[in-house]
């Protein structure tokens, strides 16, 4: 007997949830993902988080302000140089600081060379999510490498740098180290082209990141989203030309933008930001005068930091960090010790639109969407 297709039996299909890791709780940070899926098309998705909470906020407040700047190191462990500047502006807002012009030179060399570096990690792993490529990831930590060596050279450390201080920084460049900065910076073009040779028209990129995880520019602004996710929506939003914090007004550099706030954007608007940040860089290296590296207004810097008391009164201070807005709110009872400490994570903030972005998608999807926000569980679970 031959059943007509109007007559044929109506099959009943129940979704599937499945719990994607968490990943074993010696690794740096774990992270699950809840996903109800019919077939393999995602109808839910939960994100599960806070397996290594680790304090940090309640901790500061309970030692000096310098004390907890070593600690900013290590919400973001790709990018201290960074964590330490914002850290750094909120505390001289809260205390009225001056920092000199050769340490406000320095501060944005290393956070520019460490935008290098978040930017090109990302896109070596986000390939590596794909399941396309490894090459990309060796490439990527070939020219990590030489930033993170300049580093070490005036930090003592590659990746705790524990560098920057109230008032400046903790030590002066070393005397090679303008001659290495130029250098990497001269060739870092060379390698973006190679780098895009290889990526940008690759067909197996383009098939699985366009017009996947699309987010919407409205959604990006109502959720609070910042950083390379908002500008690939299509929102010219960069901290660094809205606040002119430090001396960034000072610099001729443009802010990218995508069209459809897909995971390719998302992508793309990376690659043009290292371009834009050679160009900061480029500057900042021929311009940087001779002076002090740290103020020593007030009996700050190396004089008597752990006797450091700001006056009473509360600050924000905020940066335009590798994965967004990175700010600290900070409370003074003119002690110490901060009596609050608040941190404004971009990789908390920016993965709260995860579901948003996955929803109709496949389950696969959702790895490579996860890889473009671009977190670190040491923000996450701060």
């Amino acid at each position: 007997m031959q059943y007509e297709l109007k007559d044929a039996p109506a099959f009943e299909t129940q979704t599937l949830e499945v719990s994607l890791g968490p990943q074993h709780p010696s690794t740096h940070g774990v992270f699950r993902m809840n996903v109800v899926l019919d077939g393999e098309t995602i109808v839910k998705l939960k994100p599960v988080m806070g397996y290594l909470h680790r304090n940090h906020e309640k901790l500061a407040e309970n030692m000096t302000w310098l004390g907890s700047m070593p600690y900013t190191d290590r919400l973001d462990y790709i990018c201290s140089m960074t964590n330490n500047f914002a850290y750094a502006l909120a505390v001289e807002k809260l205390a009225n600081l001056e920092v000199p012009e050769r340490a406000q030179y320095i501060r944005v060399i290393m956070a520019e060379l460490t935008r290098l570096v978040n930017h090109t990690l990302l896109i070596g792993f986000l390939l590596n999510d794909l399941g396309a490529f490894f090459t990309p990831v060796l490439y990527a930590f070939r020219e990590r490498e030489k930033i993170l060596d300049l580093f070490e050279a005036v930090a003592g450390s590659r990746m705790m740098c524990n560098y920057l201080r109230f008032g400046g920084v903790k030590v002066d460049l070393t005397s090679d180290f303008i001659p290495r900065a130029r250098q990497i910076i001269n060739k870092y073009p060379k390698f973006l082209d190679e780098f895009e040779k290889l990526l940008s028209e690759n067909e197996i990129l383009m098939a699985r990141c366009q017009n996947v995880g699309v987010l919407p520019k409205e959604l990006a602004i109502n959720a609070g989203i910042s950083g390379p996710m908002l500008r690939a929506s299509g929102v010219p939003y960069d901290i660094r030309k809205v606040d002119g914090y430090s001396i960034y007004n000072r610099f001729k550099f443009r802010v990218p933008i995508g069209e459809k706030g897909d995971v390719y954007d998302r992508y793309y608007v990376r690659i043009l930001e290292m371009r834009e940040s050679i160009k900061i860089l480029d500057q900042a290296i021929k311009e940087i005068p001779d002076g002090e590296f740290i103020t020593k207004e007030g009996g700050v810097g190396a004089r008597a930091p752990r006797n450091f008391k700001p006056p009473k009164g509360d600050a924000y201070g905020r940066i335009e960090a590798p994965k967004g807005e990175l700010g600290f709110y900070l409370v003074s009872d003119g002690t110490v010790k901060p009596y609050r400490y608040h941190v404004r994570p971009p990789s908390f903030i920016n993965l709260t639109i995860l579901e948003d972005m996955c929803l109709g998608q496949k389950v696969a999807d959702a790895i490579i969407i996860l890889g473009s926000i671009d977190i670190v569980l040491g923000e996450v679970d701060r």
